[in-house]
Formats: C-alpha cells, structure tokens, sequence
C-alpha cells in the first residue's frame, strides 16, 4: 500500500461508469419519452421545454428550481437508504446483534443512525415544500420503490429505492482529506483499503442471528460476519455525507437567489457536520481492538490502519488537512473538496451513487429520471 504524498497524485480516486455506460446514451435519449408515464418526475413535453421542466413560474430562475430538484431526489435517495439503517440499528431498531456491532464503533451509534435520518427527512421534505412555495413542482420518486427490503429481523418489508446488499465503497475520501493536495487541481487518490460487492446491512438471520452477542473483538464466525457488516455500514456513512459535503457547496456556486443560497448553504452545512461525524466513527472500525478483522463470507479485511500509523492512515487525523486551493502558488488551506462540477456536481453525485452500487435492480426509467433532473442542475447558471 503507497503511503508517500508525493506518490499520491499517481492514485485514482474515482472510477464510476460514466452514466451513459450504465443506462447507454441511446437508450437515455429514447428513454426521455417514457418518462412522463414510468416517473412521476416531469414529463416528455416539458423536457422539451425547459422553463416548463423545472416547474419555473417566474417566482425563482429556472437554474436554481433545476438545483433544488436535484438536491431534492438526492435527499430522498438519502432518506430511503437511512431509514434502512435506522430500522435496524438506529435507537429504536430491531436488530440487536447489529446494533451491538454498530456499538463497538461507538456507543452512540444508534442515536446517531436516529439523528441523521431524521435530519436527511427534514430535508426532503423541507426542498420539497419550498419548491412548492414558489409555485414549481417537487420532486416524487414513490413510482421507484420497488427494490426488496433485507430478509433480516428488524427489517421493514415495504419498497424501497436503494440497495444496501451488495455495495462497492470508494474510499478516496479517507486518504483526500489526509492529504495536502486536491482533486481540483488534479490529484487522484485511492482508499486505504478496498470494500467491494459487500453488504451494509444484516441480509438474513441465518447469515447473521438477530439475538446473538457482539463481544469486541467478535469470536466467532457469525460474530465476525455481523461485525464486518456493521464496519462497512460505518465506512458508508462517511461515504454518503461526504458526498453532499462536496455537491452542496460545488452546486452553491451557481445558484441566484439570495434565498435559494441561504437554503443551499444551510442545508449542505448539516451535510459537513454528519460527515465530520461518521469520518470519525468509521476510523474506529481500523484500530485494535477491532482490527484486523476478516469478513468469513467474502474475505474482506479491515486492516488496522493505524500498524503502523502513517500520515494518510492514521484514523485520529480526521479534520481536514491544509490542501491546495484555487492555485498551487498560494499557501494551502483547509477547505472542503472537490468543489469542481466534474468532480463533485449534479451528475457526479449520481454517478458516485449507481457505482456505490446502491441501485443494483433499479429500472431504466428510474435511471433516465435521476440524470435529466443532475443534468438541469450542472446546466444551471448564476445569473446577476
């Protein structure tokens, strides 16, 4: 594993299918006309008219009702991938092997599982009753709720949007925030470690007994299966927030409103604070006397990052280091990023969700939905 800074630059942070190799530009371009009947999102005449897609009256400019739309699905992604996890694990969850994995992380976990649910629900509905407001229309995704909920105890058996099963994290932002240089002026970066095709979340009973116990470090095989999927669950909470800390910020900058940026900034400032939260947890999960621990079932180990500590390792270090900013002339500040549209827009968020693997299962439809509403907001432009 590289560890040298100056090596870093040579790491690909990012390597998600681009949307058209998911769902085939042809098929987007066909699929526009289906939209109206497969997704309660907009319909075919209005994508051919832009002012009528964005549900634009004249109250707010047609860019930034394209934002709010946008942040509007992502908020609901978020929410349906949340409650999952709060069903299971948050302070009222019914899962309590799960839960007493989480704890090993944290005992605050499930309180905070509860927290930021109920915060990525108030955004949702709060974007959702602003655009409203304005007279422009909201955004409805229930049309797409057709993936199964996991088999295990705890587990709502009702329709949802995102896959927790069988996830691919990137982990670049563990190292990117460790380091002093930045995506935006070219930097790429891979994780410490690699999470591929495993689950967030307990799938079966069988796999992963509801009522057993979770000692720190676990003993069994069971235990260590439970534990490694509350680990991954860890790691993917820092994954989704760092997410929004990045497009919030990046979409901002476009935005014309004075009140439509009180909204972006505000929003996308609880979006930092929960990732600076789970960055911090997710550590506890690569440091004795959790780690090493290897998954029975896939293989995957979480190494103890801190054997030994290195500066892009080390799992204390996690506010942001002074990076790169604007130009490399100028001293380095600590500052979120990518802030770049390429790397951390409208389009990006989406590309980062369907390679996450969060949508395995999905319909085209639900795809040709999610990237006409990313395309509206990165098309959006700041006006005077």
């Amino acid at each position: 594993m590289k560890t040298d800074v100056e090596q870093e630059v040579e790491r690909d942070e990012e390597k998600p299918q681009l949307w058209e190799d998911v769902i085939g530009r042809r098929s987007f371009l066909r699929g526009l006309g289906t939209i109206g009947i497969a997704a309660p999102l907009v319909g075919t005449a209005a994508l051919l008219d832009p002012e009528r897609a964005f549900g634009a009256t004249g109250a707010l400019p047609a860019g930034d009702v394209a934002i709010l739309r946008f942040l509007a699905a992502a908020e609901i992604i978020e929410t349906d991938i949340w409650e999952q996890y709060n069903e299971l694990g948050g302070v009222n969850g019914g899962n309590a092997a799960y839960i007493a994995a989480l704890q090993n992380l944290d005992g605050d976990m499930p309180q905070y599982i509860t927290d930021n649910t109920d915060d990525e629900r108030s955004h949702e509905l709060f974007l959702n009753a602003y655009l409203e407001s304005k007279g422009a229309q909201p955004v409805n995704l229930d049309a797409f709720r057709t993936l199964p909920s996991t088999r295990a105890t705890g587990a709502k058996q009702v329709g949802r949007l995102t896959n927790l099963e069988q996830l691919s994290i990137n982990l670049g932002w563990y190292t990117r925030y460790r380091s002093e240089l930045n995506p935006d002026l070219g930097a790429k970066f891979n994780g410490p470690f690699t999470i591929s095709n495993q689950p967030a979340v307990p799938i079966s009973d069988a796999d992963t007994p509801p009522d057993q116990t979770q000692p720190n470090p676990p003993g069994t095989a069971k235990q260590r299966r439970m534990q490694a999927i509350a680990n991954t669950a860890g790691f993917h909470f820092a994954w989704i927030e760092q997410g929004g800390s990045s497009l919030y910020p990046t979409l901002a900058l476009n935005v014309t409103d004075a009140e439509v940026l009180k909204v972006v900034l505000g929003i996308g400032g609880v979006e930092i604070d929960h990732f600076g939260l789970w960055h911090d947890k997710a550590g506890n999960a690569v440091n004795a006397p959790l780690a090493p621990l290897t998954d029975p079932e896939t293989g995957l180990t979480f190494p103890n990052l801190n054997d030994p500590a290195t500066e892009l390792t080390q799992t204390n270090k996690i506010l942001p280091e002074p990076c790169q900013f604007i130009r490399k002339s100028l001293p380095k500040c600590s500052v979120i990023r990518p802030m770049q549209p390429g790397k951390s827009g409208a389009v990006a968020a989406a590309n980062g969700f369907v390679a996450d693997g969060l949508f395995r299962g999905q319909s085209q439809a639900f795809f040709n939905a999610l990237f006409s509403l990313a395309l509206a907001a990165d098309a959006a432009v700041r006006g005077c």
